[in-house]
């Protein structure tokens, strides 16, 4: 345990400022989907266009790649969130039908055969399977918050139990602490979000 404390102190010393924003940002962006409320946007955008920035200079090309493909998303969740129906409703909040869970579980497959393609041929990762599922699982997780689907934080849950243990066995203790607010970010998420969908099955 005093390892892990030291490890952290040491992560955060070697942390720099940008990268404190950009978590900042990630957290706060978290907190703003769980309110349902448009600001998870602008602060997501920030965050991985931050990290799109970082992980280039690092030569972290797939971890751009990814934040790069958030980027997108997060302006077509922005546009998708803000937009009205003829009588002035927003998007609601909506469960996944049969045809729609087909859809992300493709969604998942493509994303992880891809992802693992390009990790073994390309990339000396040491992780490649776990790295592959746990960025599918994020693709997915991010398409079904654009469409405000409740599901999608099973999926942002399930993603982050995962990398939390890696981030932390890889030496980034920081990171994982910061994950660790992402899950029970996630997991009020999940909870608010099926609140408000039955008060409107209800209503």
């Amino acid at each position: 345990m005093p390892d892990i404390f030291a490890q952290l102190y040491s992560n955060i010393l070697d942390t720099s400022l940008l990268e404190v924003v950009a978590v900042v940002f990630g957290i706060l962006s978290v907190w703003f989907a769980r309110k349902e409320n448009i600001w998870v946007y602008p602060t997501g955008i920030i965050n991985v266009l931050i990290y799109v920035y970082l992980c280039f200079f690092a030569g972290l090309y797939a971890d751009m790649g990814i934040n790069a493909f958030y980027f997108v998303m997060s302006v077509y969740g922005w546009y998708n969130w803000s937009r009205k129906d003829a009588e002035s409703h927003h998007v609601p909040i909506s469960k996944l039908s049969l045809f729609q869970w087909i859809i992300s579980i493709l969604l998942i497959a493509v994303a992880f055969a891809l992802i693992y393609y390009i990790l073994l041929k390309y990339t000396d990762s040491t992780v490649p399977l776990f790295d592959s599922f746990t960025t599918s699982l994020f693709i997915a997780g991010m398409w079904l918050m654009a469409i405000k689907k409740i599901e999608n934080w099973l999926l942002w849950i399930l993603g982050d139990l995962l990398v939390i243990p890696l981030f932390a066995m890889k030496g980034l203790v920081f990171t994982s602490v910061q994950y660790i607010v992402f899950l029970v970010l996630a997991v009020m998420g999940y909870i608010e979000w099926r609140k408000r969908l039955q008060t409107k099955q209800l209503s």
